[in-house]
């Protein structure tokens, strides 16, 4: 009985001490960096906020996207606020069209912006056909898509479940040509479970991860041409859910989908000691 009791006590004990090592683990700062900013979305009561602002808008967005962009607060709907310490996107459809869309959703953008870094994402991604979350970055001065690059940190279409994408575009290198360079993971429950989404980016490279596993890499080829690299300039962060479009709504747009939620826990910028 006491070997039994003695046994059981240090399994117990290893346990805990693993669990407690796994979850200190999950907030370290990546060998190398320190934090420099974030947002835990815990005690704020409302949106916009000192860190974000809302893009809005019903012009496609490049993408012949269906939402509308709205503010966070668009009569008696939300589509972007904070609940239990987590911020909500939330894209609904509406039984009135506004400015001629019955979907509205939230786009924000950091008003903080940045150059090179460790950024990173803990969120829950909505599922179901239609639905397409991201968490990615365009230049703080912003004029010329592709030419001025973009950084997709994480990409989720809900037509591909469990499949996590992080891609970066360039003149030389995006998806209207067919020449982007993008990776892939598969993840389980994506959409009931929260996933740690990160991306490096240095002079020399951009790196993709999601939950620690590095899944994309792409190298900086130091030629000086801004087609191939146009990443040595500071970047904004955004956060969007988008409905549709010409890679959301490859397969349509299921009506069942509404209210599509994402759900982000925070949003962290490392940098270099």
């Amino acid at each position: 009985m006491k070997l039994t009791y003695l046994l059981l006590t240090t399994i117990l004990f290893s346990y805990s001490n693993l669990a407690c090592s796994q979850n200190s683990t999950e907030d370290q700062d990546p060998s190398g960096y320190e934090l420099v900013w974030q947002d835990e979305f815990n005690g704020a009561t409302s949106l916009p906020d000192s860190k974000w602002w809302f893009e809005t808008g019903n012009h496609g967005w490049g993408n012949h996207e269906l939402q509308n962009y709205v503010d966070p607060v668009l009569g008696n709907d939300t589509v972007a606020k904070i609940e239990n310490g987590n911020l909500i996107i939330t894209a609904l459809k509406s039984e009135t069209p506004y400015q001629g869309s019955d979907i509205i959703s939230a786009r924000m953008n950091t008003k903080q912006s940045w150059k090179y870094g460790y950024f990173e994402m803990r969120a829950k991604v909505p599922g179901g056909k239609g639905t397409w979350a991201a968490f990615w970055m365009l230049p703080e001065k912003f004029e010329n898509w592709p030419l001025d690059g973009e950084i997709d940190i994480m990409e989720y279409v809900g037509y591909k479940p469990n499949t996590t994408h992080s891609t970066i575009h360039t003149s030389a290198y995006n998806h209207v040509i067919h020449t982007e360079k993008t990776g892939t993971k598969e993840i389980l429950n994506p959409t009931d479970e929260f996933h740690i989404y990160a991306t490096e980016w240095t002079e020399d490279f951009i790196k993709g991860y999601v939950d620690g596993v590095e899944y994309f890499y792409f190298e900086n080829d130091k030629k000086g041409d801004k087609k191939t690299w146009p990443f040595n300039v500071p970047f904004y962060i955004k956060l969007n859910l988008a409905i549709g479009g010409d890679w959301g709504g490859t397969e349509g747009v299921d009506p069942n989908i509404f209210p599509a939620r994402y759900e982000i826990d925070y949003v962290r910028v490392y940098q270099k000691k």
